[in-house]
């Protein structure tokens, strides 16, 4: 950590301060190859701010909502929820990278966007007081129902997902991006976990992520403190697989993507899934998961294609299936 433990200060422009942002970094956007026309700004329907580009194979899911930090309303979080399900179950996508524009990644949960105040559908509203108070059970379900749901939406993508961080990722932000299963980051994108100078209790998986990827003692750090950690310091902890300069962002992404897109589809999403489980389980599940993985990719194309090459002496040619 490169801030001291009892720095709080909160330097957010007033376009990010609602989402939940602290501090602000001064990275460009990594945009999707062949690059977009500026959209206006004032558009900001699910559609048009979190956009999919495809080429080769390759889902390029932007937020594109700059003026706001890449801040997610609920309508937004639903649409991207989508877009990840679409690319999991689509034969033609055999890689995602997930990005924004402008100065930040994405400043987390936008408070004022949504479906109702609490981002529900519902208002909470107390008659009796004139506050909007939430219903007994409503956070949790809104939590469940939301946060949760895009931090999973990442982690049971059966196509490996690339985040290119270009700016700054906080609050549930933060947590989109570490759930990814490789993790770019601009030499200015800095992460946050927010969460504490609001008085909240951090949510999105963040306290399941956080301690499987540092350890419980940096992770309490980290969420104890919401101090902003530059992108050095994440790659030192673990957190960031390469650190890079803004304008290598893009390209470095698009090479990783294209060569998990050439890749072995099945074989990718099989060890995934084992990694993934591999942290909450004993090593007799975890032996016999790798056991039935090998059984079930080994019917696969792409194994037959790679034995055979091995055996031939050439380069293998993976179809994805």
């Amino acid at each position: 950590m490169t801030s001291s433990p009892h720095e709080t200060r909160d330097d957010t422009p007033s376009a990010g301060r609602d989402a939940a942002l602290g501090g602000a970094a001064r990275a460009g956007g990594a945009p999707p190859p062949g690059g977009r026309p500026a959209r206006e700004a004032s558009d900001d329907s699910p559609e048009a701010v979190v956009t999919c580009t495809t080429e080769d194979a390759v889902a390029w899911l932007t937020l594109d909502r700059p003026h706001a930090l890449n801040a997610l309303t609920w309508d937004q979080r639903e649409r991207l929820i989508g877009l990840l399900a679409d690319a999991s179950a689509d034969d033609a996508v055999r890689a995602v990278v997930l990005t924004g524009r402008g100065r930040g990644f994405c400043a987390g949960a936008d408070l004022r966007g949504g479906s109702g105040s609490n981002g529900s559908g519902s208002s909470g509203n107390d008659n009796s007081t004139g506050r909007t108070e939430p219903a007994a059970g409503q956070v949790a379900r809104t939590v469940e129902r939301g946060a949760q749901r895009l931090i999973a939406a990442v982690l049971d993508c059966e196509k490996p997902v690339i985040a290119a961080v270009n700016g700054t990722a906080a609050g549930i932000g933060a947590h989109l991006a570490l759930a990814c299963d490789l993790v770019l980051a601009a030499e200015e994108a800095a992460f946050v976990e927010v969460f504490v100078r609001r008085g909240l209790v951090p949510d999105g998986g963040g306290a399941y992520l956080l301690p499987r990827l540092v350890g419980p003692q940096r992770a309490k750090e980290l969420m104890f403190f919401g101090d902003s950690l530059p992108a050095a310091e994440a790659a030192r902890l673990g957190l960031v697989n390469r650190v890079l300069p803004a304008g290598e962002l893009a390209g470095t992404a698009r090479d990783w993507a294209h060569r998990l897109a050439t890749g072995p589809t099945r074989a990718l999403a099989l060890t995934k899934r084992l990694v993934n489980a591999s942290l909450d389980t004993d090593r007799s599940a975890a032996f016999a998961a790798e056991a039935w993985a090998q059984e079930i990719n080994m019917t696969t194309r792409d194994a037959r294609e790679g034995v055979a090459s091995f055996a031939q002496r050439r380069s293998p040619v993976f179809e994805g299936r």
